[in-house]
């Protein structure tokens, strides 16, 4: 085996090849299927946003957002371009989505390019126009059905997934979040996550492709507020009754104070029995004016007093049990019984904790599956502290299988490369051995030529690589 020095050139010669296979297969493998035909709506964002997004006009948000690359690729995005802004963006759909018809996927792509400290990468699924909402005007009080994505700042690290129902008793919608939401992937990669909403009640999230939460509409084990309030409250009229006792012990109200019980005993008595150890320093002062110590040439008299020497610990205290005047210590007072309390017993009158009567709920209703607003538009409406927030192939389908056709085509040769070239640098970083390295590059060689069909250069900048570094004689 070579030395240690062909490392960097092979890592560097690996670095050209991530790059090489990011640039070359990118516009073959990151792009969807040229049929949309099986998608409900699609957006790739390989065209310029500018006039099919609509950038609202609110005050508050005057977040840039851009048409750009993903870092490494060639495949381009919805990108949030500065730091510490509100944004918020709206797509109309040609026809509104109705989610009470069979399978419902919602499935969109998000790379985190600078991190995420605090702010969110989520999508709002919003309802029609008439609820009350103008696109120009869009920002966070618009009605929206779902809302679905990344948030985190703080505490909250959470995929979140919410929805707005309409009581049909009151009339209101409440808003109803998902328990225990799957948490936000922590790296700076390409992830893709999607929302199945399925025709038995049931939702399923996945995040680049794998289920990370099950759940059911109806069940109150899965969403806060449930979205079937309870038959019962409690009656906001009824009122304690003044005699209701909740005192579950009393004080004993026969018992009396023993005669011998001293109140005024104190908690702690010199200890008689003390004796001076031998050897104590009585006139011995704990500390003394420290020899060493001179008055310095500057000090004045008269402006800053008599000088007086800085004290130190007494030397020959450190031998003897103590030094100075000897006193005898204190010890706990046998007598001491503190301030006297009668003792508890059972409260005979005891009735328990009071609770209001449960009345039948005004606002009760029943449901076989959730009566969702249909989705008219999509819009981002985000704050964030991070810049290089990317969007990219946000899709809505009826069927499970579009949407894993999607994420193979659009998402996961990306998030490949991404992920070795990742590794690469960690190995790098690591300081790995040649061996290593040139395992990555056989695993990217074995990767490059099942994509020879799209890219061929790649296969022959793989032998070239493996060439030099045998040279190297790695």
């Amino acid at each position: 085996m070579g030395e240690r020095k062909g490392i960097p050139i092979a890592l560097g010669l690996l670095a050209m090849l991530l790059f090489f296979i990011a640039s070359s297969s990118s516009s073959h493998l990151v792009r969807a299927s040229e049929d949309a035909d099986d998608a409900i709506f699609y957006e790739s964002f390989d065209e310029d946003f500018d006039g099919r997004w609509i950038v609202s006009d609110k005050e508050d948000y005057n977040g840039v957002w851009k048409h750009a690359k993903s870092d490494g690729h060639d495949d381009y995005g919805l990108l949030v371009s500065e730091q510490a802004r509100k944004y918020a963006i709206v797509k109309k759909l040609d026809e509104p989505v109705s989610l009470k018809d069979g399978t419902v996927v919602l499935q969109f792509e998000t790379r985190l390019q600078n991190g995420l400290e605090c702010g969110g990468a989520y999508i709002k699924y919003l309802r029609p126009q008439e609820s009350g909402w103008k696109p120009k005007e869009f920002d966070n009080e618009s009605p929206y059905s779902i809302m679905f994505g990344p948030d985190k700042c703080g505490a909250t690290n959470k995929v979140h997934f919410i929805f707005k129902h309409k009581n049909p008793k009151s009339g209101e919608y409440v808003e109803h979040h998902l328990k225990y939401p799957p948490s936000v992937p922590s790296d700076k990669l390409t992830h893709v996550y999607t929302a199945f909403l399925k025709p038995d009640n049931e939702l399923q999230i996945l995040i680049d492709g794998e289920e990370k939460k099950k759940a059911n509409f109806l069940s109150s084990e899965d969403f806060e507020p449930p979205l079937i309030p309870s038959k019962t409250i409690p009656d906001p009229d009824d009122k304690k009754p003044e005699d209701w006792d909740e005192r579950a012990k009393i004080p004993d109200p026969s018992a009396v104070k023993p005669d011998d019980w001293d109140e005024d005993a104190p908690m702690e008595i010199l200890d008689e029995e003390a004796e001076k150890p031998e050897g104590w320093l009585d006139d011995e002062p704990e500390e003394i004016d420290d020899p060493e110590a001179t008055k310095p040439e500057d000090w004045d008299d008269e402006e800053d007093g008599e000088w007086e020497a800085p004290k130190i610990e007494n030397p020959k205290c450190e031998a003897a049990p103590g030094c100075g005047e000897w006193k005898r210590p204190m010890k706990r007072n046998p007598a001491y019984k503190g301030k006297w309390s009668a003792p508890y017993i059972d409260n005979p009158n005891y009735k328990g904790i009071w609770k209001p009567r449960e009345i039948p709920n005004p606002e009760y209703f029943e449901l076989e599956k959730p009566d969702f607003e249909p989705i008219a538009a999509l819009g981002i409406e985000i704050w964030t502290m991070q810049d290089g927030i990317l969007f990219d192939n946000i899709l809505i389908a009826n069927d499970d299988k579009v949407a894993e056709s999607y994420r193979e085509t659009t998402w996961k040769p990306k998030f490949t490369i991404e992920k070795e070239k990742q590794k690469a640098e960690d190995e790098a970083a690591t300081g790995s051995d040649g061996i290593a390295g040139f395992q990555v590059i056989e695993e990217f060689c074995g990767f490059s030529l099942f994509y020879s069909r799209y890219a061929p250069k790649i296969s022959f900048s793989c032998m070239m690589l493996i060439s030099d570094l045998a040279e190297e004689g790695i």
